[in-house]
């Protein structure tokens, strides 16, 4: 029987997950609007599914995990008017929607491979499942909860609401979200306020649009998740995942679609993320605190000392529970940074480590203990924050046996193996993490600086030939060196 507890935000309460069909398993994750580069919220969300759907398997079971890409559709505001973000983000570069597309999306999966996330088994786009979405629509029109005008389909919150409960997930009441919403573009076409679009009719102008019963047009925001989920995962499965901004209207408009058109509710625990914070105050372009990822790893940023690994920047994330916020600041990164390299660092040395003792002793004892209590944790909502915190323990005893504290003899090879399997497993296989990029920029810098060196005495001797080669050589490769007024040689990928 599964020991594993999630917290439920439907419920508001730990669950005993009990999947559908064990031992498989069915995860959905909203994944990106691929309009812009990828904020580092977004990254926080997508690792912690990543270590999410990485324990799954690891306990056992068959996943199918589903992210899609929204490269239609999402709309300027939350009730599904406003601007499309793929044709003005188009205007904006001057290129086609498609190309705007084609471009963050490989810059998300770029992103993806630098913090070592696994991709979903299936990524479906919101482009590839019109039909899907259509089908969707008119199902929820025979079914009274949508209704059609002047080409554009909106949900029915008012008729759902009556047979259903609309606004369970994020705990909102209907009577206030219509005192509570202003007038918005289109508005004047619905039934009611708060209803939301299924499908929005297309000008001549509109780029992208598609052909439906109700005419040119392209699918609500919110649909392609319900349309996306029931087809590959069914009209209910197991656990639906997101951020926290999600929860409304994305999430709740889900729920309604999905009972509204297959007659039962769609997910049986709901997952959301927290949001993050730079030195206390939350990430805006407008504050100048909002970092890209890409800005992280290479330093480029005003606020930053220095460049972060994205596995330092990872092993941050992984300190604080999923569900929590985080505030990200210098002190925090440079504490991920040595406190990784310490993990890894045990690691490694747990190879080294011998043991002889023929029978259990108390540093066993710990031993076992402490590697229990890692599945514990995780076992706990993936409470990664006190698996580091256990990780840390057992270093401590890989470093006393490495230094001589503990002798030889006082522990078992038996428990060395669980020392090294412990650290390999929560590391390496749960966490993503990786010891082969923790420190490479600086193991470059040194290789990079013996050959600067190389190339000052090389001009010194007047022997240009190989000063020019080092410099040609290293340009071939990416590596651009830019001599300084001062003397000094810098160099840059």
């Amino acid at each position: 029987m599964s020991s594993l507890h999630i917290y439920n935000s439907l419920t508001r309460q730990k669950e005993l997950f009990v999947p559908i069909s064990a031992p498989y398993v069915g995860l959905y994750v909203c994944g990106p609007t691929v309009y812009s580069d990828v904020h580092l919220g977004n990254v926080r969300t997508f690792s912690s599914f990543d270590m999410i759907y990485r324990y799954l398997v690891f306990s056992g079971y068959k996943v199918r995990y589903v992210r899609n890409i929204t490269d239609a559709g999402h709309l300027t505001n939350e009730r599904g008017e406003g601007v499309n973000r793929m044709e003005s983000q188009a205007k904006l570069e001057s290129l086609e929607p498609m190309e705007i597309v084609q471009k963050y999306t490989v810059g998300f999966r770029d992103i993806c491979n630098l913090f070592h996330l696994k991709p979903p088994t299936i990524e479906p786009t919101a482009t590839g499942h019109i039909l899907e979405q259509i089908e969707m629509i008119e199902t929820l029109i025979h079914n009274g909860f949508a209704y059609e005008i002047n080409g554009s389909v909106y949900f029915d919150v008012k008729a759902f609401n009556a047979k259903h409960t609309y606004g369970e997930l994020s705990g909102r009441n209907i009577d206030e979200l219509i005192a509570g919403y202003r007038d918005l573009d289109g508005q004047d076409e619905k039934r009611n306020s708060i209803d939301f679009a299924l499908w929005k009719a297309a000008s001549p102008a509109h780029i992208m649009q598609w052909k439906s019963p109700w005419g040119m047009g392209f699918p609500g925001w919110h649909l392609e998740c319900s349309a996306m989920s029931t087809k590959y995962l069914g009209k209910q499965f197991d656990i639906h995942g997101g951020g926290m901004d999600l929860k409304f209207p994305h999430h709740e408009c889900e729920i309604a679609q999905n009972v509204g058109s297959c007659g039962m509710a769609p997910v049986r625990y709901w997952m959301h993320t927290n949001m993050l914070n730079f030195n206390g105050q939350k990430m805006s372009k407008s504050l100048g605190n909002s970092i890209l990822p890409i800005e992280l790893i290479t330093g480029n940023h005003a606020l930053l000392d220095k460049a972060y690994s994205p596995m330092s920047v990872k092993f941050l994330f992984l300190q604080s529970h999923y569900s929590s916020e985080l505030d990200i600041n210098i002190k925090g990164l440079q504490d991920a940074e040595k406190g990784l390299k310490k993990l890894m660092d045990a690691r490694a040395n747990a190879l080294l480590v011998k043991g002889q003792s023929m029978v259990e002793t108390e540093i066993d004892k710990s031993i076992v203990a402490l590697a229990a209590l890692c599945k514990a944790n995780m076992d706990d909502d993936f409470n990664t924050a006190k698996t580091i915190a256990t990780l840390f323990e057992m270093a401590t005893i890989v470093n006393s046996l490495k230094d001589g504290n503990i002798k030889d003899d006082q522990v078992s090879p038996s428990s060395i193996g669980m020392l090294q399997q412990t650290f390999e497993t929560y590391l390496i296989d749960v966490f993503g993490l990786s010891p082969l990029t923790e420190n490479q920029d600086e193991k470059l810098d040194d290789v990079l600086q013996i050959l600067i060196q190389i190339r000052k005495e090389a001009k010194v001797k007047k022997d240009f030939a190989t000063s020019d080669r080092i410099r040609n050589e290293l340009l071939e490769k990416g590596i651009q060196l830019k001599d300084e007024k001062d003397g000094n040689v810098s160099w840059s990928l």
